[in-house]
């Protein structure tokens, strides 16, 4: 007998049967067709149905149990609901397989499109889930892509080297040099538009010129290639601050968080390792600046340090003694070596040893590149990397001291002053502007 396709079956008919007697699969597929034979017609004989695909392959499962035959059968059809309905119910007609008696009971007709139903609706419901979780995106997403794309386009090529840039360049005074095009892509995504990238290892006319004209805070990534390319800037134009990416990772990869972060634990040239040289010019034979005259002038007044007037108007009053001879050094200064260069600073006897105290333990950091925040008894509170006393110093509560293996920075003394320092001791100074009264700036050199 055929076998009609699934992919043609609408319904299936399912029976239970008992049989008084143990029979085999083929005498109750053989009574079925033999007893329903003729009793419908033609149309819906079983034989020529099956011999048309109309109906499927006749399944029977059968188990023994005491002596009779009980089980299912299965019957697929293609027909109308009305006709698979009248086939079905012929089914009971049958009450003998071979010389035993037979009950055939329908147990229901089963619409197979049902099955393919929920199969398809779980299907579909699945790929909506997945539609609305993953692949359409909020309106809020929208409006960040949108957004991160019109801050793309701002990247723009800036110079006769044409190297990428954002729309500040031009109208900050301060700008950011990064490596690459990427880096600056991820800083205008994050709201910083004074950047430009410098375009490879080579520096161009672009980035010396700007140099020149602008404060430069170079953002390098964390590894060796940015120390290449500091050095290649340092040679080709004037560099300011330096801010590095974290160990390991470029500053294309870091997040808006991270990146303010690193912008603002950015650190001058001088005090990067192996850029100590930067920004110091040597003077061989020195004129005393009228700092140090008045600074000498002072030691020889008798009038106290307090009463005297502020530092920028004693300058100011200054001026007309430019060319005047350096009066006789004072007998308590230290030897020139030791000589602090800070302008306007008069250190009394007892702060003048307090210093000699203090220099001794600059000796214990040379070559460390580490600084201490001292008590009043010269006890160390802190010791830390160069570059992390700015965070120490803000987080201390006071400070006594603070003792570097490096750069003395207006940073820094502008720092120390809030906290209420009365020395910082250290190499030599940078572009330092003020000096206030304290604290008092000792230096090496």
């Amino acid at each position: 007998m055929g076998k009609t396709y699934i992919d043609a079956v609408k319904y299936l008919i399912k029976s239970n049967y008992e049989i008084d007697g143990l029979v085999e699969k083929p005498d109750i597929v053989g009574a079925i067709f033999g007893q329903t034979e003729g009793l419908l017609g033609d149309d819906l004989d079983l034989r020529e149905l099956q011999k048309n695909g109309r109906i499927g392959r006749i399944e029977v499962e059968s188990q023994v149990r005491g002596g009779k035959t009980y089980g299912t059968i299965l019957m697929p059809s293609s027909l109308d609901m009305v006709e698979t309905s009248i086939l079905a119910a012929s089914l009971e007609i049958v009450d003998r397989v071979g010389p035993c008696d037979a009950r055939i009971n329908i147990v229901r007709i089963e619409d197979s499109r049902n099955v393919k139903r929920k199969q398809v609706l779980d299907k579909a419901k699945v790929l909506l889930k997945t539609l609305m979780n993953e692949e359409l995106p909020e309106s809020k997403e929208l409006s960040e892509l949108v957004r991160e794309d019109a801050k793309v386009s701002d990247v723009m090529e800036y110079g006769e080297d044409r190297l990428p840039a954002g729309p500040a360049i031009d109208s900050s005074e301060e700008i950011i040099v990064v490596e690459g095009r990427a880096d600056v892509i991820n800083l205008l995504k994050n709201n910083i538009k004074n950047v430009i990238a410098v375009g490879g290892a080579k520096v161009g006319k672009t980035v010396t010129q700007l140099g020149k004209k602008k404060e430069v805070t170079v953002f390098l990534d964390g590894d060796r290639g940015g120390d290449i390319i500091l050095r290649e800037l340092v040679n080709a134009t004037d560099i300011d601050y330096v801010a590095r990416a974290p160990s390991g990772m470029e500053v294309e990869e870091l997040s808006r968080k991270e990146l303010i972060k690193c912008i603002r634990r950015r650190v001058p040239i001088e005090q990067v390792e192996g850029f100590e040289h930067v920004k110091r010019v040597p003077i061989q034979n020195p004129q005393p600046s009228v700092a140090q005259q008045m600074r000498r002038e002072g030691a020889a007044s008798s009038r106290p340090m307090q009463q005297q007037r502020p530092f920028e108007s004693r300058r100011v009053e200054a001026q007309p003694r430019l060319e005047r001879p350096a009066p006789v050094q004072v007998e308590r200064l230290p030897e020139p070596q030791s000589v602090p260069s800070q302008e306007a600073q008069i250190l009394t006897a007892e702060e003048d040893a307090k210093a000699e105290e203090i220099k001794k333990i600059l000796t214990e950091l040379e070559g460390s590149l580490k600084a201490r925040v001292l008590d009043p008894s010269l006890k160390t509170v802190a010791e830390v990397p160069i570059r992390e006393i700015m965070k120490t110093l803000g987080e201390a509560n006071a400070a006594f001291a603070v003792v570097l293996d490096g750069i003395v920075t207006q940073r820094l003394i502008d720092l120390a002053e809030q906290k209420g320092a009365r020395f910082i001791v250290g190499i030599r100074s940078g572009n330092v502007t003020r000096y206030p009264e304290f604290p008092k700036i000792v230096l090496a050199e």
